[in-house]
């Protein structure tokens, strides 16, 4: 049985720690560290048989008996607990990004190669790629039904927008937001990208831009192999959580749509009408979250690679710098230019 450490009592930390106690077997968290614990959250670990809930991650650190921990607390505190959870022998789980800032990506990736680092599994958490929708496109492209790739769509489009304080905060909407859709990218066409343009838009919420951000982006993207991809994104969509995504190649297509309550439809005499998309993405999601943490166990357990590496975390964090730059800058911006 492998104790887990959860660092971070956020929405997201909650999410995690629920899904290893329902659906993660093998494991149990034996521990929850957050700065702002508060008897509500003491009650909710206490409800879940989690006896250890402390302010101070270090305290689960110290923990020898600790041999995983999931760092889902703010971004700011990513890489730094990323390094002392490594040079304290933990497996790690880091939500993304590692960090907003390449050079402290790069410690990260140097601490995962000193030798005291040999046989720690590093694993970054982008959930969509253990969705069941995405991960069927994915086996159609590489098992070749699609052919050649040739395009790439991705759509990425919110249900509400988020405070204008939190666009300040978040790092922009393309190290928040779109970030999960560079790593489709990557993942659905199983190429890196080399050019990034964005046609960015304040649409939304006026309060968004005056933040410093944009609340709606097309972004065109050239892929290594000369593959085309384009991602658009806006923080409000009044139908729900959408999200799609679709590979064109010389053979065919793949492409998936929303997920619903269910996808009966109504035919009449005014017109056909269905369910609308998954609001939250917390409904689309859930499982997608078990299922990452289960394989990253899976790694730890069996001595194999993890699916989502911190390489795969400093790429995508470089396709969003990228996509920042080509928005200030009205222009490609070539992703050779971001170090």
């Amino acid at each position: 049985m492998l104790n887990i450490g959860i660092i971070g009592a956020g929405r997201i930390g909650k999410v995690h720690t629920q899904s290893i106690v329902n659906y993660v077997r093998g494991a149990r968290v034996a521990a929850v560290a957050d700065p702002f614990i508060t008897p509500e959250t003491e009650s909710w670990a206490k409800g879940l048989g989690i006896t250890a809930v402390t302010k101070d991650y270090k305290d689960i650190l110290a923990d020898s008996s600790i041999g995983a921990v999931l760092i889902c607390s703010s971004t700011d505190t990513h890489s730094p607990i990323s390094l002392e959870a490594i040079a304290a022998g933990k497996h790690v789980f880091c939500e993304k990004p590692i960090d907003h800032d390449i050079g402290r990506i790069h410690e990260v990736l140097a601490a995962l190669q000193a030798p005291a680092a040999k046989g720690l599994k590093y694993m970054v958490g982008f959930n969509r790629r253990f969705d069941h929708n995405f991960r069927a496109v994915r086996a159609a492209v590489t098992g070749g039904s699609v052919g050649k790739v040739e395009l790439v769509k991705v759509t990425s489009r919110d249900p509400e927008p988020p405070s204008a304080e939190y666009a300040a905060r978040s790092g922009g909407i393309f190290l928040d937001m779109t970030i999960h859709d560079f790593d489709m990218v990557r993942y659905l066409s199983g190429q890196e990208v080399t050019e990034v343009f964005v046609h960015p838009a304040v649409l939304v919420d006026p309060a968004i831009g005056a933040a410093g951000d944009v609340d709606s982006a097309v972004v065109s993207l050239r892929l290594e192999s000369g593959a085309l991809a384009v991602i658009d994104n806006c923080r409000r969509c009044a139908y729900g959580y959408d999200q799609r995504a679709e590979v064109f190649g010389s053979l065919g297509a793949a492409l998936c749509g929303n997920d619903a309550n269910s996808n009966a439809q109504v035919w009449g005499a005014n017109g056909t009408v269905g369910e609308k998309p998954l609001f939250f993405f917390l409904e689309r999601y859930m499982q997608a979250y078990a299922t990452e943490v289960t394989e990253f166990l899976e790694a730890v357990e069996k001595d194999t690679p993890v699916p989502v590496t911190a390489e795969d975390g400093l790429q995508a964090v470089r396709i969003g710098i990228a996509a920042k730059k080509s928005a200030k800058e009205g222009r490609p911006v070539q992703l050779s230019e971001i170090a």
